[in-house]
């Protein structure tokens, strides 16, 4: 968190807002702070920067599913991650402790190598750093207006009667039909010019 301050600060006295960082972002890959992605160009120090580490739950998950899979071939994912839970929430706590102190190991080695990492940059590279925090939580905030749209609008059509909706479903119709004869036109055309 301080060095997000610090970054603040260094971006206030430069006189340069977030909204003006927030523009011309380029490709990505991960960023040690926030799991939020900085630009490939980036010091070649951080290509091999580590993967958060799994959950005890996600970790009793990977080893269970192989067993699961094994036994019910035919099983659907979704059914067979409904008994890996299960299974999780019958496990002993004494067992759980084994995956929840293997996940407190790789946490801690986990933020040994992060703070090395922040260590390491200079005042140039926290800037583009600074840029992509920005550009992603502008992007999460769209993603979440366009969800609760979304919802609203599902909701909505929920409660409109069935005559109410078989008006749109003719409207879907009628487009479809115009769609399909303008397609045909188009590839008539197309055949003709060659």
């Amino acid at each position: 968190m301080a060095l997000l301050r610090s970054m603040w600060g260094v971006l206030s006295a430069l006189g340069r807002s977030g909204t003006e960082l927030c523009t011309d972002c380029g490709s990505r890959i991960r960023l040690p702070f926030s799991f939020v992605y900085l630009s490939k160009w980036f010091s070649s120090s951080l290509a091999s920067y580590p993967k958060k580490p799994m959950t005890s739950y996600l970790r009793f998950t990977k080893e269970q599913l192989p067993i699961l899979k094994a036994q019910d071939p035919d099983a659907k994912n979704s059914e067979l991650i409904k008994r890996t839970a299960e299974l999780w929430r019958e496990l002993p706590d004494s067992e759980k402790k084994i995956y929840e102190d293997a996940y407190r190991a790789d946490w801690q080695a986990y933020k040994e190598e992060i703070n090395r990492i922040q260590e390491q940059l200079t005042p140039s590279q926290i800037l583009p750093l600074e840029k992509e925090i920005m550009q992603k939580c502008l992007k999460k905030k769209v993603l979440i207006k366009k969800r609760e749209k979304l919802k609203t609008v599902n909701g909505n059509w929920k409660n409109l009667s069935s005559s109410q909706k078989q008006v749109y479903i003719q409207l879907a119709k009628d487009d479809k039909i115009r769609y399909d004869n303008e397609m045909k036109s188009w590839e008539e055309q197309m055949i003709k010019v060659g």
